[in-house]
């Protein structure tokens, strides 16, 4: 006989868990190892290469959720498509024999709005609900082909069209989601991403931490820092143009993947940062201590991820580094209101942003730091989110 009293809720659309990496992967992972309400039964969809358990079992437990692996075809970029539209597949099949009662499927990104009304019917057959994150604006990446950014934008619809209920992580995106599709009158809410609170673990004095500033040629305090993907819409060409011509003694440390990439070299053509020795690219730091000890002793961080809705980093941020300055757009506004400076892509807006803040004395910058932890204490402690969810799924 299925438990009448467990509310089973099935994850779809992250890589899976445990996770190394990925805002969706974090979160799933925070959401299983901090749950509270044991009425709550997790289920997780993990791509079978994502880790060595998945690797070796079709079905295990971790933080106590259920998680099954699946099988991704190597099919290029549609890799991500075909891995949802498997997982969610199976998912269905397992809570059928499982006889769940009122199961949830939440599925995170619009990957797969082709198939969305079928899979909507079917999980309402099983007297199921069909939840939806509908992420950032995939469709307006500049790292997308047009004919990509026209399914994404389709598969958006569709996804929206055929969801129960729609989870916006920022404000800002449940207002497009609203506005866009108002004539679906989806069924809407806001539950934001959470972030990490403590401080970093290691000290100036631990050996990582002296190896690390010695072999990058970076000191404490003596840096703006940017970390994230290296695609163009976070705004690199703008930051690294700006600070050039910015009058700053300090570095510019960039914590980014550039191996083999094109977008890499055509920037080098474009600002010849190469040319100035204040811009570090230092590669990537997989070390989460190590890595809050460089946000925690950054000057300042720029931020400037403009397509998003509440970004990982961008929170990350605001919860450890003293001073963020962010693109002026409205999910950034959302996420850190007066906690942050903001900048746009005018010429010469940054660049007079960081000569400011060198005039800045510390009680100004301090003031700054303490809007920011207000902001992340207030609404974007996994405490806080999880405790959001799970009363979202219970009710």
């Amino acid at each position: 006989m299925a438990d009448t009293q467990i509310q089973h809720v099935y994850i779809v659309g992250s890589k899976g868990i445990p996770a190394n990496y990925g805002g969706f992967e974090t979160f799933v992972d925070k959401l299983t190892a901090g749950q509270k309400n044991k009425k709550i039964k997790y289920h997780i969809a993990s791509r079978s290469d994502n880790g060595e358990l998945a690797a070796k079992n079709q079905h295990f437990d971790y933080n106590g959720a259920d998680v099954f692996s699946i099988k991704v075809p190597q099919i290029g970029s549609a890799q991500a498509i075909a891995y949802d539209y498997k997982a969610l597949k199976e998912a269905i099949q397992i809570s059928g024999q499982n006889k769940d009662q009122h199961p949830i499927f939440y599925v995170l990104a619009n990957r797969i709005g082709p198939f969305a009304k079928h899979f909507a019917k079917e999980i309402h057959a099983l007297g199921g609900k069909f939840y939806l994150n509908p992420d950032g604006h995939e469709w307006a990446r500049a790292k997308w082909p047009k004919p990509v950014r026209k399914y994404w934008k389709y598969s958006e619809k569709k996804m929206v069209q055929a969801a129960d209920l729609v989870i916006a992580d920022n404000p800002e995106i449940e207002k497009y989601i609203n506005k866009e599709y108002a004539d679906f009158h989806p069924n809407t809410t806001y539950i934001a991403y959470g972030t990490d609170v403590q401080k970093s673990k290691l000290t100036s004095k631990d050996i990582k931490v002296r190896d690390w500033f010695a072999e990058k040629n970076v000191t404490e305090n003596n840096y703006f820092l940017v970390v994230g993907r290296f695609v163009p819409e976070n705004n690199y060409e703008t930051m690294i143009r700006e600070f050039i011509a910015s009058d700053t003694k300090k570095d510019f440390v960039l914590i980014t993947n550039v191996e083999e990439n094109k977008f890499y070299e055509q920037l080098k053509a474009q600002t010849h940062f190469d040319q100035d020795p204040r811009v570090k690219f230092v590669g990537t730091v997989y070390d989460q201590e190590l890595l809050k000890y460089i946000r925690e002793s950054a000057f300042a961080y720029f931020h400037g991820h403009e397509v998003g809705g509440t970004n990982p980093s961008l929170l990350e941020a605001l919860s450890m580094t003293r001073l963020n300055m962010l693109i002026d757009v409205p999910f950034n506004q959302a996420v850190a209101q007066e906690g942050a400076m903001y900048w746009t892509k005018t010429q010469g807006s940054l660049a007079a942003q960081i000569n400011e803040t060198e005039t800045y004395d510390a009680e100004r910058v301090a003031a700054y730091t303490k809007a920011a932890r207000k902001r992340v204490a207030e609404e974007f402690t996994w405490e806080n989110i999880i405790a959001k969810y799970e009363g979202l799924f219970i009710s």
